[in-house]
């Protein structure tokens, strides 16, 4: 076994690199946060340069770099399917399958090809691993537990769809499977295409669109798409899809169903839109929780771990967590393919799991990425003439509690990047929660999205249940509770009933981070896992008595969270965020000099 493993994910969506050694999870992080272009796909050289170098060491210090899918089996599969859909898959045929000849069947000598361009020692052999067992392996090996059932559930690896795994020790061991063409993955994002959003990353958003809809799809959606046995196995209708034959996902017998084309990028949303959200999502809820169900009844176990793109489904982890079904669940924070990365190096090395009896997962709340100390910060400020204080870290605590309290919306740049899609404290813009108005300023002038997106509380771990129905923490966000009844307000008679009229109607006394059906992406704070923000909240709740804030990632929209202080104070200059936190120096927007920009960036931000 290995002592030292370099990861990798790449070539399809969220490249990343992780490295592990025998004390355990060294760095982790996407391709994305460093090449400026958001979900890159490309080979994450510049991920694996920060790993190399957060670790001290080069490619020969390693034995071993873990990719975190079988090209071969994946190759097949992509080959067998337009076998099997000729000649209707053709133009699709034609279009990929000279890349997969090209490489991309070959990516283990690519990986090595790329690796030794970076001119850091000669690279250790590659060795591959299933994409599901990555995944596996990303959900338990981490986790707190000393055994769990494994669920891990996506869009497609090489075959696998949907496992079920036993961790016990430093093993996962396969349960069940489901099988390609037949995906919970594959049936939301055909929903997420033809409701006018971009597959691969516009999921969260039908995911937030759901609440303002009802599910009077879902009884259709059973009959004609998606066949669901009690266990949470199914089996979709491949003749209503479009994935197998080409490159889009649905075509007209989605059109012909659901009553007209698909909506189109950017287009007004819909009742039809609206309605389809919350169907798929409900019939996403009901196969989550009868997967669970089943994974309870294979394996025994009382604690749960998630992996694969649909574990980012917090809606449905939530649903999994009000049942009861586990005693305690954990959901990987990097659950996509970028937690793949992970995953494989896990495998590779088989670290100790001293964690778990320290009752402590082994993620170091996620806090993975890159940091920038004081002084380096500080050199970069001086170095461009930019105004800023610097403070001690309960100065900072308390200037920033006093602006959120006043309705000020702060940028939060603090000690290492998350790895995972989730801004958790470290790259964040905060706000404050009690102030109706929050979320449209956000939406609007900060983040340039769509108003309906709903923004996620950050809390005081020891405070959250005085505002939210949450059994148990949820430090990486990726749980959705009630609101609790002692916060809620009565909604008026007349207040608007439908679509997005019901975004202006306050629902409870933290309505920035209230959804239109009393339910909030919850993330809860620890002193351990994140001192500098936890002592943040407190201030805030001393001057305001409430322990919560608006925690939303420090980018905007088309673009990947913050890495850099540069990139930081870009954004803080772009859009209407009122001061800037970066380590212990505070700056205000009122005190800088004018920004110049060429041309309008914000006509270039891409659809996601």
């Amino acid at each position: 076994m290995a002592t030292a493993a370099l990861g990798i994910s790449a070539f399809y969506h969220d490249s990343a690199a992780a490295l592990v050694d025998a004390g355990g999870v060294v760095a982790a992080a996407q391709q994305e946060r460093f090449s400026r272009r958001r979900h890159d796909p490309a080979f994450p050289d510049l991920a694996v340069r920060y790993c190399l170098e957060e670790a001290g060491a080069k490619l020969d210090d390693l034995d071993v770099v873990a990719y975190y899918e079988d090209p071969r089996l994946k190759f097949r599969r992509v080959l067998s399917t337009f076998v099997a859909t000729a000649p209707s898959a053709w133009r699709a045929f034609r279009d990929v399958v000279p890349g997969w000849l090209a490489w991309k069947a070959r990516a283990g000598t690519e990986v090595r090809e790329r690796l030794r361009e970076l001119d850091l020692g000669a690279p250790p052999p590659v060795r591959y691993y299933r994409h599901h067992e990555s995944h596996a392996a990303s959900a338990f090996l981490p986790s707190p537990y000393a055994s769990a059932a494994v669920l891990c559930v996506d869009g497609v690896g090489e075959w696998a769809t949907t496992t079920i795994w036993h961790g016990r020790g430093n093993r996962v061991e396969p349960v069940a499977e489901l099988r390609f063409p037949h995906s919970l993955g594959l049936l939301y994002s055909a929903f997420t295409y033809f409701c006018g959003f971009k597959v691969d990353s516009g999921e969260y958003k039908l995911m937030g669109l759901a609440p303002y809809g009802r599910p009077v799809y879902a009884p259709l959606i059973r009959e004609r798409l998606v066949d669901v046995k009690a266990d949470g196995s199914f089996r979709l209708d491949t003749a209503m899809f479009e994935f197998l034959r080409g490159r889009v996902m649905t075509g007209r017998a989605f059109e012909e169903l659901f009553g007209g084309p698909r909506r189109e990028p950017e287009g007004p949303l819909t009742e039809r839109e609206f309605d389809l959200a919350a169907s798929v999502q409900q019939v996403t809820e009901e196969i989550m929780l009868g997967l669970a169900r089943t994974a309870r009844e294979r394996t025994g176990e009382a604690t749960l771990c998630l992996a694969g793109g649909v574990a980012l489904n917090c809606v449905a982890n939530g649903r999994i967590v009000e049942r009861e079904l586990f005693d305690d669940v954990w959901v990987q924070p990097a659950a996509g393919d970028a937690g793949g990365a992970l995953g494989a190096a896990l495998l590779a090395v088989d670290p100790p799991r001293e964690h778990v009896r320290a009752g402590r997962d082994a993620m170091r709340g996620a806090r993975l990425g890159p940091a920038y100390g004081d002084e380096e910060i500080r050199s970069y400020l001086d170095a461009h003439g930019l105004p800023h204080r610097r403070l001690t870290e309960t100065e900072l605590s308390d200037e920033v509690a006093g602006l959120l309290a006043d309705g000020k919306v702060v940028g939060w740049f603090q000690g290492r990047m998350e790895f995972g899609p989730r801004a958790l404290g470290s790259r964040s813009i905060l706000g404050d929660a009690r102030d109706p108005r929050m979320q449209s300023t956000m939406n609007l002038k900060i983040k340039f999205r769509e108003s309906f997106r709903p923004f996620a509380p950050v809390v005081l771990a020891e405070d959250v249940t005085d505002y939210f129905r949450l059994r148990g923490s949820s430090p990486y966000m990726l749980v959705v509770a009630q609101v609790a009844e002692a916060q809620r307000l009565p909604v008026p008679d007349d207040a608007g009933a439908d679509g997005l009229d019901l975004l202006r109607v306050a629902r409870s006394t933290i309505p920035a981070v209230t959804h239109v059906d009393h339910s909030a992406r919850v993330q809860t704070v620890t002193a351990d896992t994140d001192p500098a923000l936890h002592r943040l909240l407190t201030g805030f709740k001393a001057r305001t008595g409430c322990p919560v804030l608006v925690n939303t990632s420090f980018n905007v929209r088309g673009e990947p969270i913050v890495a850099t202080p540069e990139d930081a104070y870009r954004c803080f200059m772009r859009t209407d965020v009122d001061a800037l936190a970066l380590g212990n120096s505070l700056l205000l927007k009122s005190e800088q000099p004018e920004w110049r920009e060429e041309g309008d960036w914000r006509r270039d931000i891409p659809l996601d």
